[in-house]
C-alpha cells in the first residue's frame, strides 16, 4: 500500500509540475514516479492509509495558506534587513524542541522552517531541531520554540499524527 500511495503522490506531483497531459509527458511522469517509488517508496511512511483520511487532507489544505502567509512575512523581514543601511542581523544557531512524534511530521516541520526565509534547519536530533536564525530573538529553548515552530506544529500535528 505504501508503494502505491507513493507512486500516486509522485505522479500527481509530476502532473502539477509539468501542467501537461500530453502522452509523452504522461509516459515520462510514469517512468519517473515508478523509479522514485522503487528507490524511495520504502521510506515514505509506515502507515500510508493515514494520508487518505479526509480530516488530514482538510488540515493540509488549511496549512498551505498559513505556510504561504509566514513565507511572505519572512520575505518582507529579510528584505528589510538586507536593504537597511545598518543591516540589523544577529545570526546564530538556536536549539528548539518539538512536540511532534512522527519522523514524517518532524521532517515536514524542518522543511517548513527552512523554506521560511531567515531560518534554516541544520539538524534534527530526536525532539530537538537546530535552527540557524538570522535574528535571534531569544536563545532560550522554550521561547525560540514558540517563535519558530509552534505556528507550524499545531497544523502538522493534525496532519501527521
Amino acid at each position: 500500500m505504501r508503494y502505491l500511495l507513493y507512486f500516486v503522490f509522485a505522479f500527481c506531483l509530476w502532473l502539477l509540475l509539468t501542467l501537461s497531459v500530453h502522452l509523452d509527458h504522461l509516459i515520462a511522469g510514469i517512468v519517473v514516479a515508478l523509479l522514485t517509488t522503487i528507490i524511495f517508496g520504502g521510506y515514505f511512511t509506515t502507515r500510508p492509509i493515514k494520508f487518505l483520511q479526509l480530516h488530514r487532507i482538510f488540515w493540509f489544505i488549511i496549512y498551505i495558506p498559513v505556510f504561504i502567509w509566514y513565507i511572505i512575512k519572512a520575505n518582507i523581514d529579510v528584505a528589510y534587513r538586507v536593504l537597511h543601511p545598518e543591516r540589523p542581523i544577529r545570526p546564530g544557531i538556536v536549539k528548539i524542541k518539538t512536540d511532534l512524534k512522527t519522523d514524517v511530521a518532524k521532517v515536514f516541520l524542518a522543511n517548513s522552517i527552512t523554506l521560511t526565509p531567515g531560518t534554516m534547519t541544520c539538524e534534527i536530533d530526536g525532539q530537538y531541531l537546530y535552527i540557524h536564525w538570522i535574528w535571534i530573538e531569544s536563545p532560550k529553548i522554550d521561547e525560540a520554540s514558540n517563535i519558530i515552530a509552534r505556528r507550524f506544529e499545531k497544523y502538522l500535528r493534525r496532519i501527521f499524527e
